[in-house]
């Protein structure tokens, strides 16, 4: 898998899941290429969600919610994620 392709099977499995108004998800791979445990076949994103639903949440829930979504991404081709809800 791709960068590309896991960016759209993020947005899409967030956007079925949960109501949000905005994702964006941005590559940032490139902050882990020079670590020695570095996968090429695992990457990092960043997760801009914006979203009242998960706004009504604490941070703790709405988090664990969005690993719950992504569970098998996370397993298999994250290595990393960031989250920002808005």
């Amino acid at each position: 898998m791709n960068i590309n392709q896991l960016i759209e099977i993020v947005k899409n499995k967030l956007h079925e899941n949960i109501v949000c108004d905005k994702i964006e998800v941005e590559d940032k791979t490139f902050l882990h290429k020079s670590h020695s445990s570095h996968d090429k076949n695992k990457f990092h994103i960043k997760l801009i969600i914006t979203s009242e639903y998960l706004k009504k949440k604490n941070k703790i829930q709405s988090t664990k919610e969005i690993y719950k979504i992504l569970k098998e991404e996370l397993k298999n081709n994250i290595h990393s994620i960031q989250l920002l809800i808005n």
